[in-house]
């Protein structure tokens, strides 16, 4: 691989809040000529056994010379990552190129304190996606034969690394491009670390209050209230330097006093006393901070500012979940932790909830407790300066107590990575999440993320592509929930209708069909006017034998007052005979005028006593049609799962890392050509360079300027050709006068010009350009970007109004499996010109999707890539041609999910 020639200015972007194994957070960032003395700190405080492993003999300290050496560093052949805890360095891990070769050898040390925590693991997951940065491609190292924990650090790794014993050493050599088995183990590492960070919070064994206050409508009053009330398994002191006592507990007037080990601090505190409070903490060893306290987004000195807190959190490796947060929850019998704003503790039962935003996790927990529906832990991040909905869908994938995820988000601090998490733990659990309008295009109140630039629609895109239920707000995440949390999956799309008014039933029958799902069976005539037992028999008994019909995967039960008004209360019958049908049953009712009759609940609801099983109880909802959407919603996600994610997909000659090192030093030597932060627009030969390392051509398309140079191009390019208008929107309508096809000879091609220029002149422009004849086929348009947020996305529709004035696009962010391939060309709906339409013959569907995957895997594989358009691709029964293709490149920023560990940065 070619060498880069890479600033050697201090490279911040390397810098990354990390979680160790243990589930504490740290902060690693390139070595500098500051750290001379923490490294020496590091050193006195090794034992000579470590020393020797490091450095082969013993050093009792190192020297100046050393010291210098060590870091005083490049950051290009010489690079070195130091990993602090409270300032102190508690590891070190280095590479230095060997002469000037695509190899380095790379060495650890790790303090003796913090051996275990899996910092070996992580400095050489960082080493290795700086090392790739810097063309380097292989990493050795020599270990001494008795140093079995560096060795497994190597051996684990998921690297291909080949040994040999030389001269009573261990050489180790493996390549450094990430394979799927390195992914794999870095991915589980970081699950389990980011896991057991959550969980940890979740069941403390001691809490500390501080700000605890004895005022009634202060939030220090009513969190320590709840948290005492709630029954909390564990130990809990309240801090407040001017009380002895506050809410039954003890009162200190520091943690220190408190002389307990404290795992989660619970802060309520005014924002000027925030950072001495975070602090304490950090010096005392607290593993986590819930923070109450709002307004660090405000522009003033009266303390410090969200960025400022995640900072000072992380220094001492505690995480941080708000501010602005409503609190946590843990139903578990053995933790009982309401560690919140809300007064009661829910049901146990077995579905998790995470939001942001304070007003809609209050209006969360207010809807569980209407509903009865039974919670497993409850987690509201505020402003979600830290910890995300990523860290608690990684502990709610490892929760067995929790079998089914509600999620609330306003933004993405890492949407790449969510989309990753989301659809692995949606193999398992079905997540359901409702997220604004416009998440990714403005920034929430107290945020600091980054901002998507990507078409409307594909921020919908990557969450389809993650298996998630997605729903449109709160009240329709809970309606979810609801059937999620009492019944079964349903095995198919079947649905049998019932109820005691046909008209009500056909209404059941019209929102099935309007949400995809096929009606079965129609019953509208269930009689229920006779007495209690009598209509509860026959209640019992046509659910029963609907449930017993083979052509039945769920039912939807609607139920109008009797003509004397009443509505019994059929819950617990219902619930009963769902239970035996062991299939999922929805229930509606309609027309009732009691104010005591709750709608839109789970009736019957009782706590569960296997957290793994649905939760008793039936869902009732207050409408035909809302029971049916969310039942529809359901029956999607398990048809998703049921058809599995697909298969990686490689096209021929891309299942080797040689084409993306071959482009990438094309691309790297192009913008160094030029330099600068700016769009770089390729030329015709670059584009067709480039694409030609992926398997792509284009076909060639030359401007002229007078009939006689049109007439030399088309016989350099042989005839039959095409004429084009060089206008980007003109180019591919035939519609509108911008192609002339099928041009044989040179009077047909003088004519064609004469009057194309001519009908142009209407538009504004004249400019044209002989192409290549194609075959005949489907026009279509694809467009990869690099977004801000999503980082690759790709887009695909069919040419002309569809996409011009309908915005008929599909989107997909890359790497795509073989089924998300497939469902991308077809997702649009013009698409199905693409499979025969009205006589016209079909595509070749296999050379589109190869196609597509070659150019999904060039922009991903290449962030520098900031858009790749092409405009038109045919497709015919014959394959695929790109007619013309448009690619500009730019320096790139970090993408928000690689092949290293790293926390979100605020």
């Amino acid at each position: 691989m070619a060498r880069v020639s890479p600033s050697r200015r201090y490279p911040d972007h390397w810098e990354a809040d990390v979680v160790l194994r243990d589930g504490a957070a740290a902060h690693l960032r390139p070595i500098s000529i500051e750290d001379a003395d923490r490294l020496q700190r590091m050193h006195a405080g090794q034992s000579e056994s470590s020393i020797y492993l490091r450095y082969f003999t013993y050093k009792s300290a190192l020297t100046e010379k050393e010291l210098r050496r060590f870091t005083e560093v490049d950051y290009v052949d010489r690079v070195a990552f130091v990993i602090l805890l409270d300032d102190e360095i508690i590891g070190v891990g280095r590479f230095d190129r060997i002469d000037d070769t695509g190899e380095a050898e790379v060495a650890f040390n790790i303090s003796d304190a913090h051996q275990g925590r899996g910092l070996g693991s992580i400095l050489l997951e960082h080493l290795a996606a700086a090392a790739r940065e810097r063309g380097i491609e292989r990493f050795s190292a020599e270990v001494l034969p008795e140093n079995r924990k560096m060795l497994v650090v190597f051996s684990e790794a998921g690297y291909e690394v080949q040994r040999r014993f030389e001269d009573g050493v261990v050489l180790l050599e493996f390549s450094i491009d990430p394979t799927d088995r390195s992914r794999e183990v870095m991915e589980s590492r970081e699950h389990r670390a980011e896991a057991r960070s959550v969980g940890e919070l979740l069941a403390p064994q001691q809490v500390a209050v501080f700000g605890a206050s004895r005022t009634f409508g202060a939030v220090g009053y009513h969190v320590l209230q709840n948290i005492v009330e709630g029954r909390f398994a564990g130990g809990v002191s309240s801090i407040n330097p001017e009380a002895f006592e506050v809410g039954g507990t003890e009162a200190y007037a520091t943690l220190e006093e408190s002389g307990g080990d404290v795992d989660l601090a619970v802060v309520a505190v005014p924002r000027e006393e925030l950072a001495s409070v975070v602090a304490d903490c950090g010096r005392h060893g607290v593993r986590g901070i819930l923070v109450f306290s709002d307004g660090l987004d405000a522009e003033d000195d009266e303390g410090i500012d969200q960025r400022e807190l995640v900072r000072l959190a992380r220094r001492y490796g505690m995480r941080v979940i708000g501010p602005a947060s409503v609190g946590l929850l843990n139903t578990d019998p053995e933790v009982s932790l309401n560690a919140s704003l809300s007064p009661t503790m829910p049901l146990r039962g077995r579905v998790g909830l995470f939001s942001q935003s304070a007003s809609i996790g209050v209006s969360l927990f207010a809807a569980a407790h209407r509903r009865a529906m039974g919670l497993s832990s409850v987690i509201s991040a505020g402003n979600r300066a830290d910890l995300s909905g990523n860290d608690a869908m990684q502990y709610f994938e490892d929760d067995d107590a929790t079998a089914a995820v509600g999620v609330y988000l306003e933004s993405f601090g890492n949407p790449r990575k969510f989309s990753r998490i989301a659809r692995r733990l949606s193999r398992s659990k079905p997540v359901v999440v409702a997220k604004s309008d416009v998440m990714g295009r403005r920034l929430p109140p107290g945020h600091e993320v980054r901002t998507t630039r990507a078409p409307q629609g594909a921020v919908d895109s990557m969450l389809e592509h993650s298996g998630v239920i997605q729903v449109g707000n709160h009240d329709a995440l809970m309606d979810v929930l609801q059937i999620l949390a009492t019944q079964p999956l349903p095995s198919g799309g079947r649905l049998g209708v019932l109820s005691n008014a046909p008209s009500l039933a056909r209404v059941l029958a019209d929102a099935a069909d309007s949400h995809g799902m096929r009606t079965t069976q129609i019953v509208g005539d269930l009689d229920l006017e006779g007495t209690h037992r009598e209509a509860t028999a026959a209640l019992q008994e046509a659910l029963s034998r609907m449930a017993a019909a083979d052509d039945v995967d769920s039912i939807a039960l609607c139920l109008q007052p009797s003509i004397t008004g009443d509505m019994p209360d059929w819950t617990s019958t219902i619930a009963a005979a769902a239970r035996e049908a062991e299939i999922p049953v929805v229930v509606s009712l309609i027309g009732v005028l009691d104010p005591q009759v709750p709608l839109n609940f789970i009736g019957d609801a009782a706590a569960g006593s296997d957290a793994g099983s649905p939760q008793p109880g039936v869902p009732v909802f207050s409408a035909p049609a809302r029971s049916v959407e969310a039942l529809a919603a359901v029956v999607r996600y398990q048809r998703w799962r049921r058809d599995g994610v697909g298969e990686p997909l490689v096209p021929a000659g891309l299942d080797s890392s040689a084409p993306q090192k071959r482009a990438e030093e094309l691309i790297e030597g192009w913008l160094d050509s030029r330099g600068g932060t700016e769009l770089q627009r390729l030329d015709a030969e670059q584009c067709r360079e480039l694409l030609d390392v992926y398997g792509l051509s284009a076909l060639p398309s030359v401007a002229f300027e007078s009939e006689d140079e049109a007439v030399a191009v088309a016989e350099d390019i042989g005839y039959p050709v095409a004429l084009k208008a060089a206008n980007a929107y003109l180019r591919h309508r035939l519609d509108l006068g911008g192609v002339r096809l099928s041009i044989t000879d040179e009077s047909m091609l003088r004519r064609a010009v004469q009057d194309m220029r001519a009908d142009l002149e209407r538009y504004g422009g004249s400019e044209l350009e002989v192409q290549a004849m194609a075959s005949p086929g489907q026009g279509c348009m694809v467009r990869a970007i690099e977004d801000p947020l999503m980082g690759p996305v790709v887009s695909f529709g069919i040419s002309g109004d569809a996409v011009d004035l309908l915005d008929d696009w599909a989107h997909a962010v890359p790497p795509m499996t073989d089924k998300d391939l497939r469902r991308l060309i077809r997702r649009p709906r013009a698409a199905v010109k693409l499979q025969g339409h009205q006589g016209i013959p079909g595509v070749d569907m296999a050379a589109l999707e190869d196609t597509l995957q070659r150019i999904a895997m060039l922009k991903d594989n290449h962030p520098q890539v900031a858009l790749l358009e092409v405009a038109p691709l045919l497709a015919s029964a014959e394959g695929t041609n790109l007619l013309h293709v448009r690619i500009e490149i730019a320096d790139s920023s970090q993408r928000t999910d690689s092949a290293r560990r790293a926390l979100s940065q605020y």
